[in-house]
């Protein structure tokens, strides 16, 4: 595959999720969250330390803790000492702060669904197939 073609196949994948989020915006808009903080409330459960948010979700250590002061404010994730080591905050996602990312991943689901129904079955299942087979690291 040439590099230009790779490029345009990026770049068309990136603008396809674009799309996505400028149409849930007014959606995170009503839910008081900002896009980069959706990304970052949405890993909190899953890697529960800041640093490994940021290399996680590729942002810096320093917005990932601008990111984190604001989703702790808004009650949607709440800082616990980490009972194994007591100088690190493990971070958790609070009731709210679930339900609030429930709601964006509603939004994002339906706006992507209106967009998927262009495409029939058969081609939605390969699509599938096509992700799954790109992110696959073996």
């Amino acid at each position: 595959m040439s590099s230009d073609d790779a490029a345009q196949l990026w770049k068309l994948n990136q603008r396809l999720l674009t799309v996505v989020m400028n149409s849930c915006a007014d959606t995170f808009d009503e839910l008081g969250l900002e896009t980069k903080e959706f990304f970052v409330l949405d890993e909190v459960d899953t890697c529960q330390y800041p640093a490994a948010l940021a290399a996680k979700l590729m942002i810096p250590k320093a917005s990932v803790t601008m990111y984190l002061r604001s989703l702790v404010a808004k009650g949607l994730v709440r800082r616990e000492i980490d009972d194994q080591d007591l100088r690190r905050h493990r971070l958790a996602t609070t009731d709210r702060g679930r339900e609030v990312r429930q709601r964006a991943l509603d939004a994002l689901a339906a706006e992507f669904a209106i967009i998927m129904g262009r495409l029939d079955q058969r081609d939605r299942d390969e699509l599938r197939r096509l992700l799954h087979a790109l992110l696959d690291p073996s």
